[in-house]
């Protein structure tokens, strides 16, 4: 389906996202840690992190079975990302 050139392309295209996703639970980790530690008022962070989260997962939870499928998916996706110890 793809020539070798396309599948060079996509690999650099998934390791790129990869190592994006690698980023952004990094930071979302560091901001939980300082929001615990120094409370709400961190000043560079722009919002409630923790508040986030939980909006988050309130929500997935009164979703039902939509809400199990769609947490589940998330696990899944974060967990063969977090697993993955190639990069």
């Amino acid at each position: 389906m793809f020539n070798y050139k396309g599948v060079k392309m996509l690999d650099k295209v998934m390791k790129g996202a990869d190592g994006a996703i690698d980023v952004g639970i990094k930071l979302i980790s560091l901001s939980i840690i300082l929001q615990v530690i120094f409370g709400s008022k961190v000043a560079f962070l722009t919002g409630d992190v923790i508040s986030s989260i939980l909006n988050i997962v309130w929500t997935l939870g009164n979703a039902g079975l939509a809400g199990i499928i769609a947490a589940g998916i998330i696990w899944k996706l974060l967990d063969k990302d977090i697993m993955s110890g190639d990069k």
